[in-house]
């Protein structure tokens, strides 16, 4: 699994605009219960002799549970406790919020500030989003003048932490923004650094403020240093900014009755295992150095479960290879001599021993080149084992799993070669629980393949393993991206492998329950430079 969502758990609009007959504001309203957020800057309503036209605003605030004071089991702290979320710096982590099609105008090639809260707010219970009949009168809810009930904020408006209140001059890692070109755009952002700030208590996780910026806002005065957003009505007007309106953006809130389009902030990773176990090849000079290195996986499953190896634990592991008995059945003989590459070969004196290294919890991986010999070796077997550094090979150490390798020989081809694939998911259900994680693996062969009917009657079914597949998610009735193909930067749909063929994991708890989905397939054509979708979909259910 490489992408977790974590959906918003307090968001609320606060505004100081014009109630009907424009001399009230309604800085005192809360909207923390509505299905929708707004934001907008309204320019020119009213005027007044001493201060020009007025400008009126509308703010966003969201949080999310981010460590384990917002939720002990279900925050993002948690999860990575738990190991369902890699290290900082191996995930990347995304602001998203929809768009709500609307009847009114579209602001277009607005700018809107993501910026972290720098104080703590109320969501509140206010549903009124049209007429602001919600007022908090110094209740529970946030409104424009106070963040929480009896706590006004710092500034009207909200509290921020921008480029002059970091802890360094050089820390800026709450201050993001997004230009909306159209304006029916989603916002999403990359606010990586700001979550890892929250996650390790640089700052307290108080949630996000989304506003226009200041030059589209026009809420300073650069002329008189009054701040505009004081709650005074009569400072309250443009003096010397924008004179352009900005209305209206809406977003889903977290009360809305579309699921896929609440706020929330998902969690994307490579977490793709590329066991080469099955696509092993000698090293060639057709090859780059890099690409003959090989790459093998150990899996110590226990009654089902993955755990480290208990006289390994997350330390150093080794690698023998050998050729086969007479019968080709077991290890026998001398181990075989590896290429000295520095790394994973390190020692002239001791090229029989590969060094691995830990992956995760379980797993333990091993990378090496192997030069063929005049016949080329049919099998090999891999001996993993423990050792200091000075053990010579795995005959005098304590062994943990023996494995089998039928490497292949490198050549070039006079044509190019077919990419089209026939792809079934072996194992994929009807239906999946939404409390579930499941595994689903893939079988993939050429299309031209044609056995004939003695290989149909002795042999096992070829299987082509797919180095660079990815998947998507849609949900079948309207066919919405729930999941859409993540092949940019961050590779988060990107499949394992290993020598069964491709597999990916899907955390069931993403889906809505009570609807079907269905999984399309692409993989990398090198030929051609681009991602080649397969025919097939797959189609499953969600339920409770």
């Amino acid at each position: 699994m490489a992408i977790k969502r974590f959906t918003a758990t307090a968001d609320t609009t606060i505004t100081n605009a014009f109630l009907e007959g424009l001399t009230t504001r309604a800085t005192g309203s809360n909207i923390g219960l509505s299905d929708s957020l707004e934001v907008f800057s309204v320019y020119g309503q009213s005027s007044g002799s001493l201060n020009g036209f007025t400008s009126e605003l509308s703010r966003v605030l969201v949080k999310f549970p981010i460590t384990t004071s917002d939720d002990s089991v279900n925050s993002i702290q948690a999860k990575r406790a738990a190991g369902k979320i890699p290290a900082s710096g191996s995930v990347s982590f995304y602001f998203r919020l929809h768009n709500v099609a609307h009847h009114e105008t579209l602001p277009t090639s607005a700018k809107y500030n993501i910026f972290a809260a720098s104080s703590s707010w109320e969501e509140g219970r206010g549903i009124d989003l049209d007429t602001y009949t919600d007022k908090t009168l110094d209740g529970v809810g946030a409104n424009w003048i106070n963040a929480s009930s009896g706590t006004a904020w710092g500034k009207a408006g909200g509290d921020y932490h921008t480029g002059s209140t970091t802890a360094t001059a050089a820390d800026t890692e709450f201050m993001y923004s997004q230009t909306l070109a159209n304006g029916d755009e989603d916002i999403e952002v990359d606010i990586s650094g700001l979550v890892e700030q929250w996650i390790d208590g640089t700052w307290n996780n108080y949630g996000l403020g989304i506003f226009l910026t200041s030059s589209q806002e026009a809420y300073f005065s650069s002329s008189t240093g009054d701040d505009l957003t004081a709650a005074n009505g009569a400072a309250l007007h443009n003096l010397d900014g924008a004179t352009t309106s900005y209305h209206t953006k809406k977003f889903s809130a977290r009360g809305s009755e579309y699921f896929f389009n609440r706020p929330t902030i998902e969690a994307r990773w490579n977490s793709a295992t590329k066991d080469e176990r099955g696509t092993l090849y000698y090293s060639s000079s057709l090859a780059t150095g890099e690409e003959n290195l090989q790459t093998l996986y150990f899996y110590n499953y226990f009654r089902g479960k993955l755990r480290n190896i208990p006289g390994i634990g997350t330390d150093t592991i080794r690698v023998s290879l050998f050729s086969g008995s007479s019968a080709d059945t077991a290890p026998s003989g001398s181990a075989l001599q590896l290429v000295v590459d520095g790394a994973a070969v390190t020692h002239a004196n001791r090229n029989t021993v590969i060094t691995g290294s830990y992956v995760s919890t379980g797993i333990y991986s091993a990378s090496f080149a192997l030069t063929a010999a005049a016949t080329p070796l049919k099998t090999i077997y891999d001996v993993w084992f423990s050792g200091s550094d000075s053990v010579t090979d795995a005959t005098t150490a304590t062994q943990y799993h023996t494995g089998t390798i039928k490497p292949k020989t490198l050549s070039g081809f006079a044509i190019a070669p077919d990419t089209r694939y026939v792809t079934n998911i072996k194992n994929l259900r009807n239906v999946y629980r939404n409390d579930e994680t499941s595994r689903f693996r893939l079988y993939t062969r050429h299309k031209n393949w044609s056995p004939t009917i003695y290989t149909k009657a002795v042999a096992s079914p070829e299987v082509n393993i797919i180095e660079s597949g990815s998947y998507e998610v849609y949900r079948v009735v309207d066919d919405l991206r729930v999941i859409s193909y993540g092949t940019g930067s961050d590779l988060y749909t990107q499949m394992s492998f290993d020598a069964s063929g491709s597999y990916f994991d899907l955390d069931m708890s993403m889906f809505e329950s009570g609807y079907m989905y269905g999984i399309r397939i692409s993989h990398y054509n090198a030929d051609a430079g681009s991602w080649v979708e397969q025919p097939e979909t797959f189609k499953f259910r969600v339920e409770d």
